[in-house]
């Protein structure tokens, strides 16, 4: 079963965050706790961690802008 990764909400005001850059290969494999992406919200740039382990998918390309919630990825 796969792992949806969604874009997290990393303030209360925050409704929607840009992707910076993926660290991870579309395709690659990852391991829980591995970083996997930047995303910038309120000028605030964060890295997301892997929630579990297994091969990246990725839904949605460097630059773009995604409501929170959102799936972007996906760990298979």
């Amino acid at each position: 079963m796969a792992t949806p990764i969604c874009m997290p909400l990393l303030s209360m005001s925050m409704s929607e965050g840009k992707i910076l850059e993926w660290l991870v290969a579309d395709g690659a494999q990852v391991s829980a706790g591995q970083p996997l992406y930047t995303v910038e919200s309120e000028k605030t740039i964060v890295e997301i961690e892997a929630p579990a382990s297994g091969v990246l998918r990725l839904g949605v390309a460097a630059g773009e802008s995604v409501a929170v919630g959102t799936q972007v990825a996906e760990i298979a």
